[in-house]
């Protein structure tokens, strides 16, 4: 039969150490995945490699396998010492009969692998993290994307994306099967970070939505009824007379959905309008010499 040099197959040194073995045949099993890969001998590789990872991984197999190895090459005619295999091999590293390896293998170690083929070596490929930066619209309606499948995907392309409504920033969309392929199990989940785009005008605490609201002095002393946007839309709202600035009114419910629905929290602010104008002047004047106010009268009375 011909010897089976494993080094070789991997693509290591003799001396590689069990860590850059690891390295060296996790890199190759993805390329050469039949699941996912487009060379035509890709099924024969990735069960060469996984037979070569199986002896090499295991300190008395490797071994086992050093002993008869220094002196040959890939490719090279080799015949076991007799007896050498029987009953799981000198050291009794043998396994269940079952092979799915190359006879070499069997010749070696008395056949079978650990547990019979290629599914032993990793049930379930490696979660791959990426983010998206959606509007803040989309995280109140949901909406459908279009992503790029990020490095390490099984696939490359674009994948189809739903955002639920009411996500908010920081949660995360798994996405099961579209992470790092399998080593020979189902491939792993992408699990998408979402992260909501600053807004013109609203700014969020979780899921409520806040939105600062100018109004004029007027509207703050007398009280009036305005138009407020909401992301669903424009809604009524009654400004108490004597309203401050920095006062808050809570919209119940108009907020990010969900099981328990955000508010909006309405910020008043109070806009002094512009003295940029003869009228605008005099009118100021006015107030000031016929308004008996001093908005630092309290702090007088401190000092």
């Amino acid at each position: 039969m011909e010897y089976k040099d494993y080094y070789q197959i991997l693509g290591v040194a003799r001396d590689v150490s069990k860590e850059d073995l690891k390295k060296a045949y996790r890199k190759l099993a993805r390329k050469y995945h039949p699941d996912v890969s487009k060379e035509t001998d890709a099924e024969a590789k990735f069960k060469e490699l996984g037979e070569a990872y199986e002896v090499l991984k295991d300190p008395e197999k490797r071994a086992q396998y050093d002993q008869f190895g220094s002196n040959y090459k890939n490719g090279q005619s080799f015949t076991p010492p007799p007896g050498w295999g029987q009953q799981g091999g000198r050291r009794g590293g043998g396994f269940d009969g079952n092979s799915n390896f190359s006879s070499f293998f069997d010749s070696m170690f008395g056949g079978g692998g650990a547990s019979g083929g290629r599914d032993n070596f990793y049930a379930k490929g490696e979660d791959v993290n990426a983010k998206i930066t959606i509007s803040l619209e989309d995280a109140f309606n949901g909406a459908k994307k279009t992503i790029r499948r990020p490095s390490g995907s099984t696939e490359t392309g674009t994948l189809n994306v739903k955002i639920p409504a009411g996500i908010t920033s920081g949660k995360k969309i798994r996405l099961s099967g579209q992470g790092r392929a399998g080593m020979g199990g189902s491939a792993g989940d992408l699990l998408l970070e979402i992260n909501i785009a600053t807004h013109s005008h609203y700014r969020l605490d979780a899921s409520n939505v806040i939105l600062d609201l100018p109004i004029a002095p007027w509207e703050a002393a007398l009280g009036a009824k305005v138009t407020v946007p909401t992301l669903a839309g424009k809604i009524n709202l009654t400004i108490p007379a004597g309203a401050k600035s920095g006062q808050k009114m809570r919209l119940k419910g108009r907020g990010l959905p969900g099981k328990e629905p955000g508010d909006q929290i309405v910020n008043l602010q109070i806009i002094t309008p512009p003295a940029n104008t003869d009228k605008a002047i005099q009118l100021y004047q006015q107030m000031a010499e016929e308004l008996s106010f001093n908005p630092r009268e309290e702090l007088e009375l401190t000092l």
